[in-house]
């Protein structure tokens, strides 16, 4: 971790209308660039208003528009202050969450969003030979997620991994964005409607059937045996949203 000197040399005066949103630009600006990363400390607030010359509650509200994008964290104590953090996908993924819970994402749209999102991943992958240690990382998912099954416990985190992994090995980042945050709403769905062992051991024997394609390049058996398994995930949080549905109106 380091603190910022020669501020001065950074920060340009800021003379518009709404200063605290070019503010926060001018700060992310720095930090695309590479100039602020991750760890960094900015200056303090006074600094900060005496660099970009404006008043110290306009930084106030520029730094808090920082922070709830995700790009720094207001940290408190004597050695406190606005840190360059990277939350960005923790943000997105939590605001697909908020959509879902507020009964704007349906698991119909979910299902449909995953389908088409993980199709792109695979294909990306048939595109470039996948790295031998995303294979070797894959791999290592199911074998820790079946030691898991089999000593009769669910592999939850495991088997969430497993897309992101997948993702990650497409070598596309947006790819990754998109399956955190989907991910996210599916960990929500899995914690609150619980899955049962034996769809668990389908899930775990369709993502080694998925490697063993990738690994084969055998494109249409990956993509049919991807869509089989997310449809079946998919029918399964529909029947038990269901039934937790019904028993709530039997209350």
């Amino acid at each position: 971790m380091q603190t910022m000197g020669n501020a001065s040399t950074l920060f340009r005066p800021i003379k518009l209308r709404r200063a605290f949103d070019e503010i926060s630009g001018e700060i992310k600006r720095l930090i695309f660039k590479g100039i602020l990363k991750p760890g960094d400390r900015l200056p303090s607030e006074s600094e900060l208003a005496s660099h970009f010359g404006v008043g110290r509650q306009t930084i106030r509200e520029a730094l808090r528009l920082l922070e709830l994008s995700g790009f720094i964290s207001m940290q408190k104590g004597g050695a406190g202050g606005p840190l360059v953090v990277d939350t960005i996908l923790n943000t997105i993924s939590n605001s697909f969450l908020d959509a879902f819970q507020m009964g704007r994402i349906t698991i119909d749209e979910l299902t449909s969003a995953r389908l088409a999102i993980e199709k792109m991943v695979l294909e990306s992958l048939f595109a470039h030979s996948p790295d031998e240690a995303d294979i070797r990382a894959l791999r290592e998912n199911v074998s820790q997620a079946r030691k898991k099954v089999d000593a009769g416990v669910q592999a939850y985190e495991e088997n969430t991994q497993f897309h992101k992994l997948l993702a990650r090995a497409s070598g596309n980042h947006l790819f990754l964005i998109l399956m955190e945050s989907i991910m996210t709403v599916v960990a929500h769905f899995r914690s609150i409607l619980g899955v049962n062992l034996e769809l668990s051991v389908r899930t775990i024997a369709a993502h080694e059937q998925i490697i063993d394609a990738v690994t084969a390049g055998n494109r249409k058996k990956a993509l049919a045996v991807l869509e089989a398994h997310l449809t079946e995930i998919g029918e399964r949080f529909k029947e038990l949203d269901g039934l937790l549905k019904r028993e709530h109106e039997a209350g």
